[in-house]
């Protein structure tokens, strides 16, 4: 798959960049190499092969979804400007 600069003219309209024409010819040369890598890399075979997000096997760390205060709610609540309850009190902002 090669693009012309036709085609690069209107992929920089759609990602809202302005190209100037001279510059028209090396994009559509650096566009059409990342095409072609992109090729090389769709004739591999990957049958076998599991997906994966690092190198490594990594599990992930989990925490419990447990909810709490903080452990600290009246140390929070002294920041406020002003609180009701332990809640923050903000000014009304609709009408």
């Amino acid at each position: 798959m090669s693009v012309d600069q036709t085609t690069v003219r209107r992929i920089a309209q759609l990602a809202r960049i302005k190209v100037k024409d001279e510059d028209l010819p090396a994009l559509e040369g650096e566009l059409n190499v990342i095409l072609d890598w992109i090729e090389m890399l769709n004739e591999v075979d990957i049958d076998g092969v599991e997906p994966m997000t690092a190198v490594v096997e990594t599990s992930m760390k989990k925490r419990k979804d447990e909810i709490s205060d903080g452990a600290m709610p009246d140390s929070i609540m002294a920041n406020a400007p002003a609180s009701d309850d332990h809640f923050f009190v903000v000014p009304k902002v609709v009408e």
